[in-house]
């Protein structure tokens, strides 16, 4: 995977930096989907004001006394009894969760391990009001696809040109046809030359060996 993606000298400086960069992969398939859904076309500070409203609403409550645990996140049937008004998203947003928790309900739309990554994107493509972004993101970050692309995604156009790649999104589609079948890593490693929080990794000072 590193020698492929070192073979474009745009990215290679970026891939020695972290050359074992890997996907931060979620434990919960369901759960991802929800937040991607919930996710689109909103900034991060949104989407994390809507699923803790959603959290709050229909997760079971815990006690975490020595943390700041307060509800799991609500499964795929506690979710089956929501109340789109209790998501203050549009309604084209609230018809897009509810259709995905249908379809995760009744099996017709299957995100388990193991699943077919290709008929996965499908089964999300149809439902309506799910695009390329959300479909890409839950194969990469949901199923462990190696090569999904999320070609839309601002923070990744964003950092492919300030690397001076094309930032379009059907030229950067072109383009990373280079990095098959390792286009998950290729974007983990762009995202990391993001001005952001996550990439602003403390410096830890050296210990003293007594």
């Amino acid at each position: 995977m590193v020698e492929a993606l070192s073979a474009d000298p745009d990215l290679a400086p970026v891939v020695a930096k972290a050359p074992g960069q890997r996907i931060p992969r979620t434990v919960d398939e369901a759960e991802l989907a929800v937040r991607a859904v919930l996710g689109q076309q909103v900034s991060t500070k949104a989407a994390r004001t809507h699923l803790g409203r959603l959290v709050a609403a229909y997760g079971q409550p815990m006690r975490d006394a020595a943390g700041a645990l307060t509800h799991t996140f609500p499964s795929v049937e506690q979710l089956a009894e929501i109340d789109p008004a209790h998501l203050a998203v549009p309604k084209a947003r609230q018809r897009t969760l509810c259709a995905l928790v249908a379809g995760l309900s009744d099996g017709s739309i299957s995100l388990d391990a193991g699943c077919d990554w290709e008929s996965a994107r499908r089964q999300m493509l149809n439902l309506p009001g799910v695009g390329p972004w959300t479909a890409e993101v839950i194969a990469m970050r949901g199923l462990g696809d190696p090569d999904a692309f999320p070609a839309s995604d601002l923070g990744l156009r964003l950092a492919a040109e300030h690397l001076g790649l094309p930032a379009r999104q059907h030229t950067l589609t072109e383009h990373s046809s280079r990095w098959r079948p390792w286009r998950s890593y290729a974007v983990q490693h762009l995202w990391t030359t993001l001005d952001h929080p996550v990439n602003q990794w403390p410096v830890q000072p050296p210990r003293e060996i007594a």
